[in-house]
C-alpha cells in the first residue's frame, strides 16, 4: 500500500488538479476544467492511505453508488491509471442517447418516462407524476403499478 506522502506526490503530477484541505487532515483534488458539475477527482484522501476517485460509470471499476472507486490498496501504476480515466471522463463530452419511452398499463392508460438532465421523469401528458434519479428506479416503478412498455 502506497502512504499517503507517495499518493500526494503521484496526485500532484497531475498539473491540472487543484488540492483542496477539508476537515480531519482530509485532502480533496479538483478538476476545474471538468466538463460537468462534477469536479472533485480525488475525494477524502486520508492520511491513514485511504481515498476514493471518481470514475462515474466507467464500466472497468467498481464503485460506489456515487461513482467513487477505493484507492486504499492501489499500486502507482493503478493510481494513475484511475486518475488518468477520471480526467479524460470528466473532460469530454458525453454522447448521451435521450430516453423517451411510453408505457401502457391495462386499462390502455399511458405514461411517458423521459430522461431529462440527468433526472427520469414520468409523465401522464403534460403533467409529471414522477421523477428519479436512475433508469431502473423509474422503470421499476412502472412496474410495480402494472405498467409495460410499448
Amino acid at each position: 500500500m502506497l502512504s499517503f506522502e507517495e499518493k500526494t506526490n503521484i496526485i500532484e503530477s497531475f498539473p491540472e488538479l487543484t488540492k483542496k484541505e477539508v476537515s480531519m487532515k482530509r485532502v480533496n483534488y479538483h478538476y476545474d476544467q471538468s466538463l460537468y458539475e462534477k469536479k472533485i477527482v480525488v475525494y477524502h484522501l486520508h492520511p491513514n492511505g485511504n481515498g476514493f476517485v471518481f470514475v462515474g460509470d466507467l464500466p472497468q471499476y467498481e464503485t460506489d453508488d456515487r461513482g467513487y472507486v477505493n484507492i486504499r490498496e492501489a499500486s502507482e501504476e493503478e493510481l494513475r491509471a484511475i486518475i488518468s480515466d477520471s480526467i479524460r471522463y470528466l473532460s469530454e463530452a458525453a454522447e448521451l442517447e435521450e430516453i423517451e419511452e411510453i408505457w401502457e398499463n391495462g386499462q390502455k392508460q399511458q405514461l411517458t418516462l423521459l430522461e431529462e438532465d440527468g433526472f427520469f421523469n414520468i409523465y401522464h401528458g403534460y403533467n409529471l407524476e414522477e421523477s428519479f434519479g436512475v433508469y431502473d428506479d423509474a422503470a421499476g416503478y412502472l412496474q410495480e403499478e402494472g405498467f409495460r412498455r410499448k
